[in-house]
């Protein structure tokens, strides 16, 4: 009941400037969950808060917000690419992301984009089933170059694809 509580509340909208620090903590805890333990140490070693809190700074006018009265998720879009994606802890199994997923879906759409494109880590095994469920298709193994302070990363990654048309 909770999770339909939280489903019919929900509100996807545009992120406010005032709550990079709420949705930066929502990216940081979600990145520690999924990623902490299955990447490189030395890229886990500078995902900090404030570097989550700095790229959000950065990309604000493109990140769109799940809200149930505080924000639960995220999503920032970067050209054709589903480029991050998170859900706090308390919204997971709620039906937010697929919300979500479907606004981002619907907007790169909007925007032209015939096909969309995501990275996972290798190793995500949750999100991948996720993409998976909601019609993406792992096209294979690439190399992403993360963003990091001062650079990037050269990180191998599952790429998705999904057709919108």
């Amino acid at each position: 009941m909770v999770a339909v509580n939280i489903l019919t509340r929900a509100n996807i909208r545009d992120a406010k400037s005032t709550e990079i620090a709420q949705l930066a903590k929502i990216w940081f805890d979600g990145w520690q969950d999924a990623h902490a333990r299955i990447v490189p140490a030395e890229l886990a070693r500078v995902r900090t808060l404030q570097s989550f809190e700095e790229r959000l700074r950065a990309a604000s006018t493109l990140v769109r917000v799940a809200d149930t009265g505080a924000p639960v998720g995220f999503y920032i879009l970067k050209g054709a690419e589903l480029y991050q994606f998170y859900v706090s802890s308390s919204a997971r199994g709620s039906g937010i992301a697929a919300l979500l997923i479907a606004d981002a879906e619907g907007y790169l759409s909007k925007t032209g984009v015939h096909t969309a494109h995501l990275a996972c880590a290798i190793g995500n095994d949750r999100a991948a089933r996720f993409y998976e469920k909601c019609g993406w298709f792992k096209t294979g193994t690439v190399t992403d170059e993360v963003e990091v302070p001062g650079g990037t990363f050269a990180l191998k990654v599952w790429r998705y694809e999904k057709s919108l048309q």
